[in-house]
């Protein structure tokens, strides 16, 4: 009856989000032979209900074939989340005035409107984030113990960098996470020559401040580095020296709750404060929710040692995002953004204020959140969240992006990734797509290496602790991770390294994916393939190209980016056999330089062709 697409740019554009006062077309093939007229319905989105808006004429535009052509017009001068569908009726011949009759309509389409001052930063794009779990990436000076001595939360300093990481819980059956490696700022200030090299243009750091555990996530002063990473001068002169490697520094912020161990909390009485479980008269009492003072409150995911932030709290959003707040402090000192954890977590209104004060000391500061799934549609607690609307987030972590590689390279059907790439395009405001932080791991899920390798997952914790790929397992899981860190390094968004996972470190969840890197030991094969990845992503293609799907064949999955003067085809092949590809015109094969329309595309590997060199100012051959 009708043919509609709404991932072409024929039938919608422009695709993506769109900005308010817009101009926006839709057109549509109707069967001639229905007779039917439609117009455009669209319909304001609040949480899980919708409203009527607007119904759109259409206006014929021209015929093919057996189908009637009609385009409608339209815009929308208010942020927020629409559906649009198309109401099919019946010719309007009646002579008499009578109202037509609707006898269908289409499904519904989302469509997000954003602010028209909704903007990300231009420097982040193009380039490469780097994430480090700072305990475990390089150590330098002595281990110092950061407690103070009348705590009860002891540390253990390791002395065996490589060593697996403490996994079992104590006598009382608690998993302390207090062990420590030693990793350190100044580490990773000596290891800038390393990271430039890879190409890398952000460093995003886990959480560094005062905190009991080795993973900072229970944070005991948001004003204080822990002094096992170093101090407020040793986070300058990082950031001071990156940046001469032309490297920002983006800090994990941890704002949906706090350790009990902490300056705010006080549990135990480390600190010198007066905190909220020691009074209700406490300055930080308004933060938490008790249930029972002082021995019920309410804690992040049930964990007893994170009781959770009341982000509603003005002292607290004051506290974080005020003039002399979290945020402003950290950013004088030379931090260019800031990573959400569980983003979903915090309040529309709590990131309005976070972006506000953020942008304010720093409109090129870029602001990334914790998100896991499709963030264009995202409810969190029963609200929508307005992650794109303009006010709070340049970006999320790309989650589905990298649970659609996986499944690609390790079932051979390349159907779900080429949807999941382009519904984030249809959807996603063009300028976030842009910047979307593109992951294939984090401290939060298995190695990848280890994810593409392995034929099982071994049920008990020690036996994970103790996995190694065998030989085959690994050669197969190199295999998979060359293709898969090539579609994260060239798909639309930013390619997040998981520090180690270009030198080969394998490990299954917590604690195991959280080994220290192996200097000196990298796996020279993996780590060569990423600096070829990073030469190949300088191509001003992967900034502002535009993306286009040109084979999804199960097997084989073949995409461009292309401006008018330049093309890079990407194509992988994780069939059995392998296969030919054939261009239309001249292309040269990276990196060999082979010049010409027809190319082998092995088995279980990829090809990468650019087009010759045009004197141009908008791109430069490979």
């Amino acid at each position: 009856m009708y043919i509609f697409d709404n991932q072409s740019e024929f039938h919608r554009f422009p695709q993506g989000g769109i900005a308010c006062g817009h101009e926006i077309q839709l057109k549509i093939y109707i069967k001639k032979s229905s007779g039917l007229i439609p117009s455009i319905l669209i319909e304001k989105r609040n949480n899980y209900d919708s409203l009527f808006h607007d119904e759109i004429a259409m206006q014929w535009a021209g015929t093919e074939k057996n189908y009637n052509l009609y385009a409608g017009i339209f815009k929308l001068n208010e942020a927020g989340y629409y559906f649009y569908s198309f109401i099919l009726k019946d010719n309007p011949a009646d002579k008499d005035g009578f109202e037509t009759r609707q006898i269908g309509s289409s499904k519904k389409y989302e469509l997000l409107i954003y602010s028209r001052d909704y903007s990300t930063p231009d420097w982040i794009r193009g380039g490469i984030i780097y994430h480090i779990f700072v305990d475990r990436f390089y150590r330098t000076e002595t281990l110092t113990k950061n407690r103070p001595a009348n705590s009860i939360n002891t540390i253990e300093l390791r002395n065996d960098w490589g060593g697996t990481p403490r996994y079992l819980p104590d006598e009382n059956g608690k998993i302390k996470n207090n062990d420590f490696f030693g990793g350190n700022l100044k580490g990773i200030e000596e290891k800038l020559p390393y990271l430039s090299e890879l190409g890398v243009t952000v460093l995003y750091l886990s959480p560094v401040f005062d905190a009991y555990s080795n993973h900072k996530y229970d944070v005991g002063d948001y004003f204080s580095i822990d002094p096992m990473f170093g101090d407020e001068k040793s986070l300058s002169c990082l950031c001071s020296k990156a940046e001469k490697f032309g490297i920002s520094i983006i800090l994990d912020g941890v704002f949906s709750h706090t350790g009990d161990d902490s300056i705010y909390f006080n549990k135990y009485g480390s600190y010198s404060s007066t905190g909220a479980y020691q009074s209700r008269h406490s300055p930080y009492c308004g933060w938490y929710n008790f249930n029972r003072w002082n021995d019920d409150y309410v804690s992040w995911w049930g964990i007893p040692t994170l009781p959770t932030i009341n982000k509603d709290c003005k002292s607290y959003i004051d506290f974080i995002t005020g003039k002399d707040g979290v945020l402003k402090h950290w950013q004088k000192k030379g931090v260019k953004g800031w990573r959400l954890d569980v983003a979903d977590e915090l309040p529309d209104s709590f990131l309005e204020h976070l972006k506000n004060s953020v942008k304010i000391q720093d409109p090129e500061a870029f602001i990334v959140g914790e998100v896991w799934e499709d963030a264009s549609n995202k409810f969190s607690y029963g609200i929508l969240k307005k992650y794109f609307l303009g006010n709070q987030l340049d970006s999320v972590t790309n989650y589905p992006l990298k649970d659609a590689i996986i499944e690609y390279v390790k079932t051979g059907d390349c159907s779900m990734l080429n949807y999941t790439v382009n519904y984030i395009i249809e959807k996603y405001p063009p300028q976030t797509v842009s910047c979307l932080m593109n992951i294939l791991g984090t401290h939060d899920t298995a190695r990848i290496l280890t994810v593409l390798g392995s034929e099982k997952t071994p049920e008990s914790r020690k036996e994970r602790a103790e996995y190694k790929l065998s030989s085959d397992e690994k050669k197969r899981g190199i295999q998979h991770l060359k293709i898969a860190s090539l579609l994260q390094f060239t798909l639309p968004g930013i390619p997040c390294i998981y520090y180690g996972d270009e030198a080969g470190i394998e490990g299954f969840e917590d604690p195991f994916n959280r080994a220290c890197f192996p200097w000196g030991s990298e796996n020279t094969e993996i780590l060569n393939h990423y600096k070829l990845l990073s030469i190949l992503r300088k191509n001003k293609l992967f900034t502002d190209g535009k993306y286009k799907n040109i084979i999804c064949d199960k097997e084989v999955f073949a995409f461009e980016r292309y401006n008018e003067y330049e093309r890079i085809i990407i194509a992988a092949n994780t069939s059995e056999e392998d296969v030919i590809l054939n261009t239309a015109k001249d292309m040269i094969q990276y990196p060999t330089g082979k010049t010409g329309r027809t190319f082998a595309l092995s088995s279980k590997d990829f090809l990468i062709l650019n087009s010759p060199y045009k004197t141009t100012n908008k791109g430069a051959q490979l």
